[in-house]
C-alpha cells in the first residue's frame, strides 16, 4: 500500500519501522522540524527524521499543512492511506481527505478515554488500572474520529518511560494488522462522547511533588513524569529528582522527613524515594545521595 508516514518522536519510530517491514510503500515521511536542545542550542532532527534518512526515505519537515501549497504537493503523493503517530500538527481537512482510505492515527489511549497531548502520564496520575492503544479514522475533532481497533495493557507499577515504549510496539503491530484488512470492510465504532476525558500537555511545574496530597498520589507522579521531566522536590536551594519511589505506611506532617532514610511524609501515608538524581550527576540509590548529601529527619520539604 502506497502511505505517508507523520510522525515525530521515539513513540512514532516502532510504526515507521513496521510499516517498512510489512513492505508498505512509504512515499513520504513528515516530521516536526528540527528542534534546538541541549546546552548549545544545537538543531536536533526528530528521532522520526532520523530513522527515516537512515532508510532514505523522502522526509518533509512542514512548519504547517494550512497552506494551498503544502497541501497540493500532500495530494500529489496519490496516497492510498496516511499513517499518523505523534506527529504534533493539526491536519486540515484537505490533509485528511487526501488519502483514499483517509489518515489512520496511533493513540496512546483507549479512546475515548485521554484524547489529547498526553494520555499516558495522564492515565498514571489518575490511577487507572488500564490504558492501551486504539487505531482511529481521524476528523477534524480532537482524536474524536470512528476507532478501526483498540488493545488493551495493565498499567500496573510501569512509568510513563516504560509504558510509551510498550504501547509504541503495540500500536506499530495493530496500524499494520488494521491497514492488512484494507481494501476490505474495516469495522468502525463511533467514540461515545459521555466517556471522553481529556490529557492535556503536561506543564513542568506539575513534575513538582505534592506532599498535602496521599503517598499514592505521589508515587504515581514518579512514574508518570518519569524519565521526563521527572519528579522533583527542592533542598537547600537545590532541585532533587526522585526517579523510583515506594508508598511507606509512616505518617507526620505532610513534606517532614520522618527517618534517616529519606522517608517523606503525605497527607497520608509516605513516599520512600529509592532512586534519585541531583543536578547535572547521575541516577543513584537514596542511600548513595544521604552518603555525601544529607538531608536529616525533621527537615519540612517543598
Amino acid at each position: 500500500m502506497r502511505i505517508a508516514f507523520m510522525g515525530t518522536p521515539d513513540f512514532a519510530v516502532p510504526t515507521l519501522d513496521a510499516l517498512l517491514a510489512a513492505g508498505h510503500e512509504v512515499a513520504a515521511v513528515y516530521t516536526q522540524p528540527p528542534r534546538r536542545a541541549g546546552r548549545g542550542k544545537v538543531l536536533l532532527p526528530s528521532p522520526v527524521q532520523l530513522r527515516a534518512e537512515a532508510a532514505g526515505l523522502e522526509v518533509r519537515t512542514p512548519v504547517s499543512l494550512k497552506g494551498a501549497e503544502a497541501q497540493a504537493a500532500f495530494a500529489a503523493l496519490d496516497l492510498e492511506a496516511a499513517v499518523v503517530a505523534a506527529y504534533g500538527l493539526i491536519l486540515p481537512q484537505p490533509i485528511l481527505e487526501a488519502p483514499e482510505y483517509g489518515c489512520l492515527n496511533v493513540h496512546a489511549s483507549m479512546l475515548p478515554r485521554w484524547r489529547g497531548a498526553a494520555p499516558i502520564q495522564r492515565a498514571i496520575l489518575a490511577g487507572d488500572t488500564r490504558t492501551g492503544v486504539t487505531i482511529m479514522q481521524m476528523e477534524q475533532g480532537l482524536d474524536t474520529g470512528p476507532m478501526l481497533a483498540i488493545v488493551p495493557t495493565e498499567i500496573g507499577r510501569k512509568t510513563a518511560g516504560e509504558l510509551t515504549a510498550e504501547l509504541a510496539g503495540m500500536g506499530a503491530t495493530l496500524m499494520v494488522h488494521v491497514l492488512g484488512l484494507l481494501p476490505g470492510e474495516v469495522g468502525r465504532m463511533k467514540q461515545n462522547e459521555a466517556r471522553a476525558t481529556y490529557a492535556p500537555k503536561i506543564e513542568k511545574q506539575e513534575a513538582r511533588l505534592d506532599f498535602t496530597k496521599r503517598a499514592v498520589e505521589a508515587e504515581r507522579q514518579v512514574r508518570a513524569f518519569n524519565p521526563a521531566p521527572g519528579a522533583f522536590f527542592e533542598y537547600q536551594g537545590e532541585r532533587i529528582r526522585v526517579l523510583a519511589a515506594e508508598v511507606g505506611t509512616l505518617n507526620g506532617p505532610p513534606g517532614t522527613v520522618l527517618d534517616h532514610g529519606l522517608t517523606i511524609a503525605c497527607a497520608e501515608g509516605s513516599l520512600v524515594p529509592s532512586l534519585v538524581q541531583r543536578a547535572g550527576r547521575g541516577a543513584m540509590t537514596t542511600a548513595e545521595l544521604l552518603r555525601g548529601f544529607v538531608i536529616p529527619a525533621g527537615t519540612v520539604l517543598a
